[in-house]
């Protein structure tokens, strides 16, 4: 729940960015938010958050780990699925992919990406968790053209929240509310 947020003062959140985006109306104006922040730092927390709001609001909202999404990308091709695949992808009001440029991505996967991101662009909005910033992206892409591609879509109709760690908590999210094993 978006009302469930830690904003302790070491996190950096400002409130009333995470409030205003909490209306909704980046998925309106079709627009982006990119979460950034170490492992921990409660990005999949905040995007679900934003997830179950919009929920609420009867948006369509769909959550997937971008290792995930690239593993159903394969098998709709497999089984000859994929143009029905890609669509309901694309008709999906707010999608969330979390790990996001965790590894690298070879061509075919760069690709798969593309065609999404640019599907999606202007007409639906994601939410991006990252550990890395957007400048950090490029290098994991296979082809530096398509990386501009993709960049140029999310980078420049996207809202920032980056997410710092606690200097006065060294734990992590999980850590702090007693999660980890």
């Amino acid at each position: 729940s978006l009302t469930d947020i830690n904003y302790s003062s070491g996190r950096q959140l400002d409130k009333g960015v995470i409030t205003r985006l909490g209306s909704n109306q980046y998925i309106e104006d079709h627009h982006n938010i990119m979460i950034l922040g170490a492992t921990g730092a409660g990005k999949s927390y905040l995007a679900c958050a934003f997830g179950m709001e919009a929920c609420k609001h009867f948006y369509s909202v769909r959550y997937i780990r971008l290792p995930d999404l690239l593993n159903e990308i394969i098998i709709a091709k497999a089984e000859g699925t994929y143009q029905k695949y890609i669509k309901s992808i694309k008709k999906t009001q707010l999608l969330i992919i979390d790990e996001w440029m965790l590894v690298s991505l070879t061509e075919t996967e760069s690709r798969d990406l593309l065609e999404i991101v640019h599907a999606r662009h202007k007409r639906a909005s994601t939410i991006f968790c990252s550990q890395f910033a957007p400048v950090g992206w490029h290098s994991k892409f296979s082809e530096g053209t398509i990386a501009d591609a993709i960049l140029d879509r999310i980078v420049h109709d996207s809202h920032l929240i980056q997410i710092h760690s606690d200097s006065n908590n060294d734990k992590s999210m999980r850590e702090y509310y007693g999660l980890k094993k």
